[in-house]
Formats: C-alpha cells, sequence, structure tokens
C-alpha cells in the first residue's frame, strides 16, 4: 500500500478498532455458519450494513487517500455503532471538518482578565479551564485545593492527563482513578483526531505512553470520549471521601477552552466537606 499520513493511519487504526467492538447478533446479521477467528464484525458486514461495497470499505480501512461523503461516513457511523463522540473523531480522522485557522495557527493559549474573574467569583465551587490537550490554563483556589496546585507545577507539567498519570497523589485521590484516568486517555485520543499535526500534543502523549503502562495500554484500544458532565468520587487527603459533580462550557471566544465547574449535592455529606475544604483554604490563605 505504500506509507499514508498519520491522520489514515489513525483513521485505519480507528475502523478496525471500532468494527471489533460490534457483537455481529445485536447488529442483526444472521449465522453465516463460519467460525469467527476474531471478534467483531468483518469487512464485509461493515460494508452490507453501510451500503458500500466491500472493496470501497476495506480501502478506507487500508488509509487509503479517499474521502467519502458525509452520508458514507454517516452510515459507516451507524454500522460500527458509534456515539456522537466516536462519529465526530470518525469526521475529524477523515477530513469532513476543516481545521479552522485559529487551531492551524496552534497559539499559545491565554486566559482573557475577565475569565480569572468568574474563576474567582466562583467562591466556593472548584472551577478550572482547561485548553487543548487537557492542559489546565487556570484554577480557581477551590481547584488547586480540591486536586492540586497547578501554579507551582512547572509550566510544561501543567496538564491534566500528565497529573492524572505520572503524580501519585491523583491516584490516590480518585477513588474510581481507572474510570477516570481512562476518560482523560479517551479525551485526549479525541484530541488528537480534532488536530493530529500537533507536535505538542504529539510530544505529549509519546511521554505518557513511555511513563505509563496503563496510558499505553488504554491508548492502543483508540477509544473516544467527549466530556461534557459527570461525577467524581474523590478521597480527599483533608475532608475524606465526597463526590463532585461536574458541568462543562466551552466558551465562544475560544472554541479549544473549557470551563469545568464541579459541585455537590445541597445538604450532603459531600456538600459538608466541600465547606470544610472552603474554609480551610481561607485559613490557610
Amino acid at each position: 500500500m505504500g506509507s499514508v499520513p498519520n491522520t489514515n493511519r489513525e483513521l485505519a487504526d480507528f475502523l478496525r478498532r471500532a468494527r471489533s467492538q460490534v457483537d455481529p447478533r445485536r447488529a442483526g446479521l444472521p449465522s453465516d455458519g463460519r467460525v469467527r477467528r476474531v471478534p467483531g464484525l468483518r469487512r464485509e458486514e461493515v460494508a452490507l450494513l453501510a451500503g458500500v461495497s466491500t472493496d470501497y470499505y476495506a480501502r478506507l480501512e487500508q488509509g487509503r487517500r479517499i474521502t467519502p461523503s458525509a452520508a458514507v461516513v454517516e452510515a459507516i457511523g451507524r454500522a460500527l455503532e458509534l456515539d456522537a463522540a466516536g462519529r465526530a473523531h470518525l469526521e475529524d480522522l477523515i477530513g469532513l471538518t476543516a481545521a479552522p485557522a485559529h487551531r492551524r495557527a496552534r497559539g499559545v493559549q491565554r486566559v482573557r482578565p475577565g475569565l480569572y474573574q468568574l474563576l474567582d467569583s466562583l467562591d466556593g465551587e472548584p472551577a478550572l479551564v482547561l485548553g487543548r490537550r487537557t492542559d489546565v490554563l487556570a484554577a480557581n483556589r477551590m481547584a488547586k485545593a480540591l486536586f492540586t496546585d497547578f501554579d507551582r507545577l512547572p509550566a510544561r507539567h501543567r496538564n491534566y492527563a500528565r497529573w492524572m498519570f505520572l503524580d501519585p497523589d491523583a491516584r490516590s485521590l480518585f477513588a474510581d482513578w481507572p474510570d477516570m484516568a481512562r476518560a482523560a486517555v479517551e479525551s485526549l485520543r479525541f484530541e488528537v483526531g480534532r488536530d493530529p499535526g500537533d507536535s505538542v500534543t504529539t510530544a505529549l502523549v509519546t511521554e505518557l505512553r513511555e511513563q505509563s503502562r496503563e496510558f499505553d495500554q488504554w491508548w492502543e484500544q483508540h477509544r473516544v470520549h467527549q466530556r461534557t458532565h459527570g461525577s467524581k468520587r474523590l478521597r480527599h487527603p483533608l475532608v475524606g471521601e465526597l463526590t463532585v459533580e461536574y458541568e462543562t462550557l466551552a466558551l465562544p471566544g475560544d472554541p479549544d477552552t473549557t470551563l469545568y465547574i464541579y459541585t455537590t449535592e445541597p445538604g450532603s455529606a459531600s456538600r459538608r466537606a466541600m465547606d470544610l475544604l472552603a474554609s480551610w483554604t481561607i485559613t490557610n490563605a
């Protein structure tokens, strides 16, 4: 086949791994009596479900230089049972979503003064601003107390995924660390698909694959996830166990910047723990 660009290699890998995750019985395919040597769908079965020729789909999965229409991409997404993040990732890898000018420029991200004021106004609720590749761009005092003070780290280490995998304190903080860490990997995978040419992201992924066995294993699975909301269970060294809910807000002025706000249920033990942590930060300050 010859060499293909990185984006197409990523596409080929994603399609193969997504195909292996689909249960043929759930897809409604009748048994043909043949023994399946590997799990998931065969190429010809994906092609059948998507309404394209087997040769066409095979060339796509091989990373050939072809660009299917949006309708074909949608049909392949349905055949592979991809969720919204998976379909968006597929579109990115195929090239249906052109990178905007601000992304192609890959400039250094800055936080507006007004955004810092917003973080400070969320007194009592942890809030983080994450940029590309999960870089931590800003955090209020409660976020620093709940997670870690990223400002004390060297600039290149102020990254959520890097902290999650390489800082022992992160492993002990999250009660369900494997789930949280896997989600960080899948979010970073999603990010790479949106901007595969970013050398800084590539360097981060290389570092994490070399230094973390779990990261390398989950990265190979090529699953993607786009975090919009959820919960985290923590074992905080100062206030004990608590559960926080988070919501993400995309900032219109910079689509690559996301605001994360963490809250607790009113009247709950988690709320009391958060209030205690707030009191501690004030006393400590």
